[in-house]
């Protein structure tokens, strides 16, 4: 055997890195007293929409368990980062909310220096890097069976300007709702790619 075979390719490399990323970011985080589900936990209910603010979204988004991640969000609202309530729309499921405190707390969120270091690192301009990421966690989640999650105004059921004039102007045809632009720039678990 060569060598150069014995030699990981530049995609083991790569992978490995983006591992190496992942626990280094991890690493002595426990800023605010939080784990890294923690962490998680509280930049999901940040980024998704109200509709997408439930323990099993949750647990879909972060490829966990609901069990776990039941304990995750227990910590939260112990913490008084996390609240949960009824659901408005059905009385039946849990909707997630941050607390002032919370949304407080992700100002202080470890991500921010790894973030500053891609834009040090890419000059600024990190969107090829994006787009390479978000091909390999497409390919990811198709692979697992899992959920895409995107931004909703990127969703074919989408319907931008539906209702003009309106604080909620824009409507999901899936879930037959009004949707604000802010809504329309969150994540969702009920995204589809629009053709």
């Amino acid at each position: 055997m060569k060598n150069s075979e014995s030699l990981p390719s530049a995609s083991h490399e790569a992978a490995y890195l983006i591992g190496r990323l992942d626990r280094l970011s991890r690493s002595g985080i426990n800023i605010a007293g939080l784990n890294p589900a923690q962490w998680e936990a509280l930049r999901y209910l940040s980024r998704a929409n109200r509709f997408s603010r439930t323990p099993a979204a949750l647990a879909d988004y972060a490829g966990s368990t609901r069990g776990t991640i039941s304990q995750t969000l227990i910590a939260l609202e112990q913490k008084g980062l996390a609240s949960r309530q009824a659901s408005r729309r059905d009385g039946r499921s849990v909707e997630l909310a941050l607390t002032r405190r919370g949304e407080a707390v992700l100002g202080d969120d470890p991500l921010r220096r790894l973030a500053d270091d891609i834009s040090v690192a890419t000059g600024g301009d990190a969107g090829e890097l994006l787009a390479t990421l978000q091909a390999i966690l497409s390919a990811l989640i198709a692979r697992n069976n899992g959920r895409a999650f995107g931004i909703c105004r990127t969703c074919r059921h989408f319907r931008c300007n539906a209702v003009p004039g309106r604080a909620a102007p824009h409507h999901c045809a899936v879930l037959d709702e009004p949707l604000s632009d802010a809504d329309s720039g969150a994540i969702c678990q009920e995204h589809e790619t629009a053709a």
